[in-house]
């Protein structure tokens, strides 16, 4: 029993250490991390917006061209939305690592 309740104060206090040290880097970083919030939520909504509007452009051209059953439109709306978000995960996965990387050196 005893050596349970030491187990438990030891990882509470690598938990409250752990804390302590992000309040720390927050506190030293905390112009970055606003300017680095509103960046990445402006890169993840233009690499989907483009590759998008870029499909409904080429859908709409492909329609007027080659008319028929299928809308082109909502074809390459579709293959640039997935490209889009694609293209956003890869944004977003590339400063995670970054982030990372950075608590990983302190």
């Amino acid at each position: 029993m005893a050596k349970l309740i030491g187990e438990d104060r030891d990882r509470f206090q690598e938990k409250i250490g752990s804390k302590e040290a992000r309040k720390i880097r927050a506190r030293r970083d905390k112009s970055r991390g606003i300017w680095l919030g509103l960046g990445m939520m402006g890169m993840v909504g233009w690499s989907v917006a483009v590759p998008t509007l870029i499909g409904v452009a080429i859908g709409i051209w492909m329609d007027i061209r080659y008319p028929g059953r299928i809308s082109w439109t909502l074809t390459f709306l579709s293959i640039g939305l997935v490209i889009g978000c694609a293209n956003a995960w890869y944004w977003v996965e590339r400063e995670r690592g970054k982030i990372e990387a950075s608590q990983g050196d302190e």
